[in-house]
């Protein structure tokens, strides 16, 4: 069983959908999206966030312990678990740019920090 704290993010399966909120099971703990944690804009339909039985990630925002109880959020996570397991393709020309370009970037972030 993990050790639940606040900030942390964690994944957990879909296992409800309802008009305030998603309901997400992490170990043996129970936890809730409610929609106003969904996303900074307005979210007419959940649906469009989630689908039950979907693996997502989410950060903690309260932990009930005595209740086995989460309040997560999804807001500005990418919390689809897709987005955490794509591979970074190489470009044809590898890192090249990286190394051709790292010097004049860092000094120009420097010269920004400075001012």
């Amino acid at each position: 069983m993990e050790d639940f704290k606040v900030g942390s993010i964690v994944k957990g399966e879909v296992t409800g959908i309802e008009p305030y909120g998603i309901f997400v099971s992490i170990d043996d703990y129970a936890g809730l999206i409610h929609i106003s944690e969904i996303a900074d804009s307005f979210v007419s339909n959940i649906s469009k966030y989630v689908t039950l039985g979907e693996r997502i990630y989410a950060k903690i925002i309260e932990v009930d312990k005595e209740n086995k109880k989460l309040k997560l959020s999804i807001k500005g996570l990418n919390y689809k678990e897709f987005y955490a397991n794509r591979k970074v393709k190489e470009s044809v020309r590898g890192f090249s740019p990286l190394q051709e370009n790292l010097e004049r970037w860092t000094k120009e972030a420097l010269e920004e920090m400075e001012h």
